[in-house]
């Protein structure tokens, strides 16, 4: 359930080294949060696809990552722009869909065992104020990981829900998608507890 989306590859991209490509993926996420511009949005979207030839993965991939989320995202866009304004939910749909197309570049191009080694390493400092930095930056690597296993998930439920007729009512998806996401995370916490 928790194996790698890791697809091996000799491009630029998996050539860089771990630490760096998180440093990249905050400063593009920071980034994206910094700049209320649906423009600045939808570039930092078009840059994160573009990375993905680059990387020597396709644009069908890159699509992937997002697909699953599609109804999610249509959803916060129209409660936004209802909300608030058309402009600040198109400016939400673009700043989500361009950080899950970059965290799965990462996640895609890098090993989990080496995000958890370079996040231990990052986090060591924070050892001496009895921070369990092997825990934290498990916990960081397995939120990484699992954006687009949750996107996965969503996927999953909607097509059980389409083969049986159901409606697809926000109700209808969040509460499979929450006991299913509840159930995952207690296995994980048992198996981090058994690794401990």
């Amino acid at each position: 359930m928790i194996g790698g989306l890791y697809r091996p590859g000799d491009s630029p991209i998996h050539r860089i080294r771990p630490g760096a490509k998180l440093v990249a993926l905050f400063v593009f996420a920071i980034g994206m949060l910094a700049f209320s511009s649906p423009l600045v949005a939808g570039a930092g979207l078009g840059l994160a696809s573009l990375a993905y030839p680059i990387g020597g993965l396709s644009w069908r991939i890159a699509f992937a990552q997002i697909r699953p989320l599609l109804i999610v995202l249509v959803v916060l866009f129209a409660v936004q722009a209802w909300l608030v304004s058309f402009e600040a939910g198109f400016l939400l749909f673009l700043r989500f869909a361009a950080l899950v197309v970059a965290a799965g570049l990462v996640t895609l191009t890098t090993r989990t065992s080496d995000l958890v080694e370079t996040l231990e390493r990052g986090l060591s400092p924070f050892a001496r104020f009895g921070v369990d930095t092997a825990k934290v930056s498990l916990a960081i690597s397995l939120a990484i990981r699992f954006m687009p296993v949750i996107a996965a998930v969503l996927s999953d439920i909607r097509e059980a829900q389409a083969a049986r007729g159901c409606d697809r009512s926000a109700i209808a998806l969040a509460v499979p998608l929450i006991v299913r996401l509840l159930k995952m995370g207690d296995e994980i916490a048992e198996a981090i507890d058994a690794r401990s």
